[in-house]
């Protein structure tokens, strides 16, 4: 199997891989590190329970500093991961980063419609910035943290974790060799019960619905499956609980994908039902992962013959997700998952939402 650094950046993929164009990462002034400080912007699940832990396990970042609007976190953080009080940042300190040399990398975990105000922040600050998924709420946010980032010649990546981990990798890899000949139908699902009624998620001016978040999977797996970026879409949108999903927010959102080569893709995603699949059907074959975006537990099997199973622990997708970043910075390389990525799914969002509202058809352009 192709090594897992060089995931979309081998000869052997075509599609969406041709049709990424990778930020440039900018050669800096700062002495060379064996090390980059990562500060974790936000420390809700997602830091506390995976990026955190994940940070112990890198080889090539470390957990530098923190920014957090609540005290007793702070205070609990810098017990925990021994982080110094001169790297512990409240947001109306944030800017403060930039006078800092421990801190190379700054982390924005936030509710998507804070995105790009930190992003930007942070490139003004003079440090390269990861930011999780969804990317931003509309295109033109997307678009103007690229721009910040390029302007202050700091590189930006997206926390698209499956990207990074193995069984992705062999997956992509064995379609791009036509191991299952040429894709006609791709299947996607990604969703699961959400019991909570007051996260961001559930929050329309926080970026909440189900289309940002567990639909930015589904996107993802057709795009990889296809190696094509879709030229047209059709979708429908419902919430079976209009008391938590208000305003219009889509609880359940399914849209169908029409690619160049003529190939379709039909995805869905969920907080109202637990699926996590990817079907692949080619001219000479099937392909199945499931599940498919999980934390860990890929499987995958080939019609035709072979599985796909690389298991590790969690949190491995994350420590590989910041690694690979950090080895990409340090060399002067292009981020595997560049501001541009994210950028064309959150444009394909765009067109969903549209196509949902009207009933038509969206041509993507």
């Amino acid at each position: 199997m192709t090594s897992r650094r060089t995931f979309l950046h081998t000869t052997a993929l075509t599609g969406v891989a041709a049709a990424l164009s990778p930020s440039v990462v900018w050669a800096g002034t700062k002495p060379a590190k064996d090390k980059l400080g990562v500060a974790l912007v936000g420390l809700g699940y997602y830091s506390t329970d995976l990026l955190a832990p994940a940070l112990q396990k890198t080889k090539n970042c470390y957990l530098a500093g923190i920014v957090t609007g609540t005290p007793e976190k702070a205070e609990k953080w810098k017990k925990q991961y021994n982080i110094p009080d001169k790297n512990i940042y409240s947001y109306q300190t944030f800017d403060q980063i930039a006078n800092n040399p421990d801190i190379d990398v700054i982390y924005v975990v936030l509710p998507p419609s804070m995105h790009e105000e930190y992003v930007v922040r942070a490139a003004k600050a003079g440090k390269h910035v990861w930011v999780e998924k969804p990317m931003a709420v509309t295109a033109k946010e997307c678009q103007n943290m690229i721009d910040a980032c390029a302007k202050n010649k700091v590189s930006l990546a997206v926390g698209y974790r499956l990207h990074h981990e193995p069984n992705t990798q062999e997956y992509v890899k064995g379609l791009r060799e036509g191991k299952i000949g040429k894709i006609q139908m791709v299947s996607c699902s990604a969703g699961y019960y959400d019991n909570r009624t007051t996260h961001w998620k559930q929050k329309k001016e926080m970026g909440g619905g189900v289309m940002y978040d567990m639909g930015v999977y589904v996107l993802q797996g057709a795009r990889l499956a296809t190696g094509e970026e879709p030229i047209a879409v059709t979708a429908q949108q419902y919430t079976a609980r209009p008391d938590v999903y208000k305003n219009g927010l889509d609880e359940t959102s399914m849209a169908q994908l029409i690619f160049p080569s003529g190939a379709r893709a039909a995805v869905q995603s969920s907080y109202g039902m637990n699926m996590n699949f990817l079907d692949v059907t080619g001219s000479k074959g099937t392909l199945r992962m499931e599940p498919y975006s999980a934390y860990n537990g890929q499987n995958g099997l080939w019609s035709n013959g072979g599985k796909i199973e690389h298991p590790y622990e969690v949190p491995m997708q994350q420590a590989m997700q910041m690694d690979d970043d950090a080895h990409a910075i340090m060399n002067k390389k292009p981020m595997m998952v560049p501001g541009e990525e994210g950028l064309r799914d959150i444009k394909i969002v765009e067109a969903i939402y549209q196509a949902a509202r009207t009933g038509r058809e969206v041509k993507i352009g």
